[in-house]
């Protein structure tokens, strides 16, 4: 393997230049401040885990996994999700608050490099976590906080599908029952969205013919409020009609959120079987053919760090929609230039702290004769610029031209 040059990086990780680091800044600030706003406080965990905890814990699989050694031989892991390090701090250094929490969190996260576009190595993730509440209400509330999220990020146009596991899980043990390499045959192709090959197993399947209906049937599961009706005709088993009835309640609140016509629900929607237990969505940004949010709620992680009550949340894909959501504002506030000399630097370097003070964005410049000042001119934009550069202001300090040139 041939030496990387000195300015190459590793596959899968980015620089962010001033221009995208502003404008990401801008989208973590606006979701966390928005956040707040419904009381979510805001949490950090390390960058290092211990893999027997969080490493084993979290949804990413063992294989996307950064893995490394310590000098003492354990095996460390850098975080690839949110959720499990929060639990971990719930169930230890917040094991005596009353209940329910409510986290938020911004942090950048690592995971094993995809072939597929899109996949990064490093990205940012911006979420929250309700720790303690098993009720619709708080499912209602983290989907619709996502909604609110999404807005304070600048995204115009989007769409929440929501589903719920235990549906799908009493369907397929209602249906397909006594062959469990066949269910998670099924699931997966669900997980992937690979509708073609969902079918094809199921024509494989030795199934009744009013079987394979009943499953062909949930691809058509998609819509509004109506589709919780139209699932209860679909199963009998009591652990799908009650999640489609904890759903409907979940819709019902989202209406007096004001907020369903984000919504649609989406019953092949199932997040990862090994880690969501009942309701999961993910967001769609019109212009992207991918999540920009997703979430749901995982009552049996907390257990794992000997806490065994039920959450709820979900995270933001901050990186995405920084780099794919159009319209978002760009409001780069231009500088104030303060050039002055030697004589008159205090004055200069006063009226800089000043307007710093103000909450100005202020760059200085010692100009050593007339031949060194920016000179100055107006664009139709009111901005200005100076020898190529632009400024909101130039203030003027020198003994040798006239005050405020």
């Amino acid at each position: 393997m041939s030496k990387p040059k000195g300015f190459e990086k590793p596959a899968g990780v980015r620089d962010y230049l001033p221009r995208a680091v502003t404008k990401l800044r801008k989208i973590e600030n606006d979701v966390l401040h928005c956040m707040s706003r419904w009381g979510y406080q805001q949490m950090i965990t390390p960058t290092l885990e211990y893999y027997d905890t969080v490493g084993v814990a979290s949804s990413t699989s063992d294989q996307k996994l950064y893995k490394l050694l310590n000098n003492r031989g354990q095996a460390l892991v850098l975080r690839s999700e949110m959720t499990a390090p929060v639990a971990r701090v719930v169930s230890s250094l917040l094991k005596d608050e009353p209940l329910p929490l409510r986290l938020s969190y911004h942090a950048n996260v690592f995971r094993a490099i995809e072939e597929e576009a899109g996949r990064e190595a490093e990205f940012f993730q911006t979420g929250v976590e309700l720790v303690g509440d098993d009720s619709p209400e708080a499912d209602a509330e983290v989907v619709a906080l996502a909604i609110s999220s999404l807005q304070a990020a600048g995204v115009k146009s989007f769409k929440i599908a929501m589903g719920h596991v235990g549906f799908l899980d009493g369907l397929f043990q209602e249906a397909v029952a006594g062959l469990p390499e066949a269910q998670e045959e099924l699931k997966s192709h669900l997980l992937n969205r690979d509708y073609v090959a969902f079918r094809e197993t199921l024509r494989r399947l030795d199934l009744k013919e009013a079987q394979k209906r009943e499953l062909d049937g949930l691809l058509r599961l998609r819509g509004g409020k109506e589709i919780c009706g139209q699932a209860l005709e679909l199963s009998s088993h009591p652990l799908a009609r009650t999640s489609i009835e904890h759903l409907c309640k979940v819709w019902e609140v989202l209406v007096s959120y004001g907020v369903s016509q984000h919504v649609l629900i989406d019953l092949t929607m199932i997040g990862d079987f090994s880690y969501y237990t009942g309701m999961t969505f993910e967001g769609y940004a019109s212009e992207l053919g991918f999540p920009v949010c997703s979430g749901g709620r995982y009552n049996n992680l907390l257990q794992q760090f000997g806490r065994p009550i039920p959450s709820t949340g979900f995270s933001l894909k901050t990186n995405r929609i920084l780099d794919g959501v159009s319209g978002m504002p760009e409001e780069a506030e231009l500088p104030v230039l303060i050039q002055y000399d030697a004589l008159r630097r205090t004055e200069g370097l006063e009226e800089a702290a000043r307007l710093r003070a103000q909450g100005r964005i202020v760059v200085t410049k010692l100009a050593a004769g007339p031949e060194e000042l920016k000179t100055v001119k107006r664009l139709d934009t009111e901005t200005v610029e100076a020898d190529g550069e632009q400024y909101g202001e130039i203030y003027t300090f020198v003994s040798f031209v006239s005050e405020h040139g």
